[in-house]
């Protein structure tokens, strides 16, 4: 499954024509308005966290004439590749998930002229923006559909690491299951990493063992893991983040968007506009089209079913 995410960062890395360390640097020379993204430690590649960012970074390129910049900690030295790209005079740095926390906190105090932008934390820093996500309301879409569709009355959620994020993901399946099939079982695993599609696989066949016939995910790669292994076995799959249809073809029936891709390319725009961020926290949801829905596929669904979606997402 390794070979899978190789392929997708191979092409990412082609895509970004333009967007290697030393090509973002000499474009942010030019002096236009300029980012320094620190992606997740599982890097590009992920189709999922990492991946959403920076291809929205890449549309503010390629829309917005901005240029960027991304490191990989792979090594978990964030703070190390953050100041490395604070050095490079961004006008922005960014940094996703709650691991990258802890070092935008310390470098925000450092630098107080650093505008930063945090993904999926919460800084108290005044030139910090954080944006979180209701991870809850796209997730209890993907629970309408599980408690819709199961079969067998048995569906699963697989989490990465189990964190405050992670488990909003759960609430939210929990309840749109529960909403519309009491009878339903809704069985939950936490692999404690987001990083190993092997550990994702294992748990989405102890939960087909027991009869689940849909999985979803909030695990990063090891969620890549959870779809290849559901489309193995014949059973159903949800995505995060972005749409994962590709992942597996004929498993993924519909993802749970989390538009970090959207949220990254605001940030932008409004820098490209002549304005200053704010700092402070902003939540979206789906009114604020920060969460949603990826297209269903593979199962019919009857009018009336379709309609209690739309009505959800407010179409």
């Amino acid at each position: 499954m390794k070979a899978y995410r190789w392929f997708g960062l191979m092409i990412l890395l082609l895509a970004a024509a333009g967007c290697s360390s030393s090509e973002a640097d000499s474009a942010s020379a030019d002096k236009g308005i300029s980012a320094g993204l620190l992606v997740t430690e599982s890097g590009l590649g992920d189709d999922s966290f990492s991946d959403s960012a920076f291809q929205g970074l890449e549309l503010a390129r390629d829309e917005l004439n901005i240029s960027f910049d991304y490191r990989e900690p792979f090594d978990g030295d964030f703070e190390g590749h953050m100041e490395d790209l604070i050095e490079q005079d961004h006008d922005v740095i960014m940094g996703l998930g709650y691991d990258a926390q802890a070092s935008i906190d310390a470098l925000a105090e450092e630098y107080p002229d650093q505008q930063f932008v945090l993904i999926d934390a919460v800084s108290e820093f005044e030139n910090v923006t954080s944006i979180t996500f209701r991870e809850d309301e796209g997730s209890y879409l993907i629970g309408l559909l599980a408690g819709m569709k199961t079969e067998s009355d048995v569906v699963g959620f697989v989490g990465g690491e189990k964190i405050e994020v992670v488990e909003r993901f759960e609430t939210g399946f929990r309840d749109g299951v529960e909403e519309v099939n009491e009878e339903a079982e809704v069985l939950v695993e936490y692999a404690e990493t987001f990083d190993d599609d092997a550990k994702g696989a294992e748990l989405t066949r102890e939960m087909a063992d027991e009869n689940a016939d849909y999985v979803f995910h909030a695990a990063g790669f090891t969620g890549v893991g959870v779809m290849k292994e559901a489309e193995n076995l014949g059973i159903y799959a949800f995505g995060a983040d972005s749409d994962q249809y590709f992942v597996a073809e004929d498993a993924v029936v519909s993802s749970m968007m989390k538009n970090v891709n959207v949220a990254l390319y605001d940030v932008m725009a409004q820098l490209a506009d002549g304005e200053e961020l704010e700092g402070g926290l902003k939540e979206l949801g789906i009114e604020e089209e920060g969460v949603g829905l990826a297209p269903i596929r593979l199962i019919d669904m009857s009018n009336e079913e379709q309609e209690r979606i739309d009505e959800e997402v407010g179409q």
